[in-house]
């Protein structure tokens, strides 16, 4: 038995949970941590009981949340999102968590496990846990939406940031939550058409292909492999964009996935000129990728961006759009916070903040699936509770979008912490700098 299998039985005789032990395979130099799904740190989920007593948070806005999958075409280059909307009353089912056993299989190649460990542990403790958002439920026309794109981490994908997508739908937005093809999730796939010497086993053509993420190879030098993948994901994020405009428009779309969802439902109901993208970790980076590169983007938010992906051309006064940083305490270190002060500097669209008693994990919703003891011990959880930390993350957020996309609402009272200010928050960062970036 491994020393990583043996401490999780220790632990798991502690606390009746699983704690999943993962190797750093970065190149990041040590005082800079490796962002993704763990931030290359050991690991813990809920216990089986999870959906009883652990439970991602439901939307505080004044809609019900519904949401369904989006696929088209069939090879890579297609688009595949997770849309979350304002619904009707419906008794629908809530959406799987975690739709399918080769998630847990990514997971587990992610976090340095063998997979078949893996597979049934995540099984057997998240297998019953759902997000909080009533699946393919019948869309709430009668009023223009604004649209909001979003991005996830390395080593995560479309359905891990259900409790900021399912607030901010709540709140009056569609969120299309791409995943990443770019082989910096977990696991993702396309549907491609079966051969015609394959089997018939049952009356669908396609069959999905899967992608897993793909660790850097010896030698490899990892800027430069973060950069092209932060430049397929921005056009990912810009064809789900065009997607989501042309449902829009009325143009009949094709999903290759089986859905009784109404996409016709969506004609008229997205409010093109107010549009944002938002993400975390990577997924921050390609929204200040995004913003460089797409002008129908009129704003974005960066959750604790990783900013090694960045170009160097996107520090050249190419961000002119406005854009709100928010960090956690526990992750940030002097380098990357330089390099966000060179695109926010005497631009007072341009805010950052942070989040006091945050780790970088507060933001996904594997904090709110985890056990207090060992979800501080395995940094899933900082100091501050879960629930407060993303509530004060999606306030500051629905503030921003609010001006900058001149909504409508009473986002406005929370104005204040845009700038820092406010219970468990600062304007700027808490890490001290040197004066200038280190070469």
């Amino acid at each position: 038995m491994s020393e990583t299998l043996r401490f999780f039985f220790r632990l798991h005789a502690q606390e009746a949970q699983l704690p999943l032990l993962c190797t750093s395979t970065s190149r990041v130099p040590p005082r800079c941590p490796q962002p993704g799904l763990a931030a290359k740190a050991p690991m813990e989920m809920g216990s089986r009981s999870t959906g009883k007593f652990y439970r991602i948070p439901e939307g505080k806005g004044p809609h019900t949340v519904g949401c369904t999958d989006l696929m088209t075409g069939d090879a890579v280059e297609g688009s595949f999102l997770r849309l979350y909307y304002p619904c009707d009353a419906t008794d629908n089912e809530e959406a799987a968590w975690i739709p399918d056993k080769e998630y847990y299989q990514g997971l587990s190649d992610f976090l340095n496990m063998y997979r078949v460990v893996g597979e049934r542990l995540f099984q057997y403790y998240v297998g019953s846990v759902t997000c909080p958002a009533k699946s393919n439920a019948a869309f709430k026309p009668g009023e223009k939406y604004p649209l909001l794109v979003f991005s996830h981490g390395l080593g995560a994908f479309r359905t891990i940031y259900s409790a900021i997508c399912i607030e901010m739908a709540s709140q009056g937005f569609i969120v299309a939550a791409v995943e990443h093809r770019d082989e910096s999730a977990s696991a993702t796939y396309y549907c491609k058409k079966k051969s015609v010497s394959e089997p018939e086993e049952s009356t669908s053509n396609m069959e999905k292909e899967w992608i897993y993420y793909r660790k850097l190879k010896t030698g490899e030098e990892e800027r430069c492999w973060r950069h092209k993948q932060v430049q397929q994901r921005v056009q990912e994020c810009t064809k789900a964009l065009d997607l989501i405009l042309k449902i829009n428009s009325g143009e009949k779309v094709t999903n290759v996935l089986n859905s009784n969802f109404d996409w016709s439902s969506l004609k008229g109901s997205v409010d093109n000129s107010r549009i944002a993208v938002m993400g975390h970790s990577f997924g921050g980076a390609t929204v200040i990728e995004s913003l460089s590169k797409e002008t129908r983007f009129r704003c974005g938010i960066s959750l604790d961006p990783w900013m090694l992906p960045v170009g160097d051309d996107v520090y050249q006064n190419s961000v002119q759009q406005p854009l709100l940083i928010i960090n956690s305490e526990k992750f940030q270190w002097a380098s990357n916070i330089l390099k966000m002060n060179k695109l926010i500097s005497n631009d007072t669209n341009k805010k950052m903040i942070t989040i006091k008693g945050t780790v970088h994990q507060s933001f996904p919703d594997f904090t709110f699936v985890s056990g207090d003891m060992i979800g501080r011990f395995f940094k899933l959880k900082g100091d501050i509770d879960p629930n407060e930390a993303i509530d004060i993350s999606n306030h500051a957020s629905l503030a921003f979008l609010q001006k900058h996309l001149s909504l409508n609402k009473d986002f406005d009272k929370w104005d204040s912490l845009v700038d820092g200010i406010g219970p468990n928050v600062i304007p700027g960062t808490n890490i001290d700098l040197p004066a200038t970036e280190p070469e």
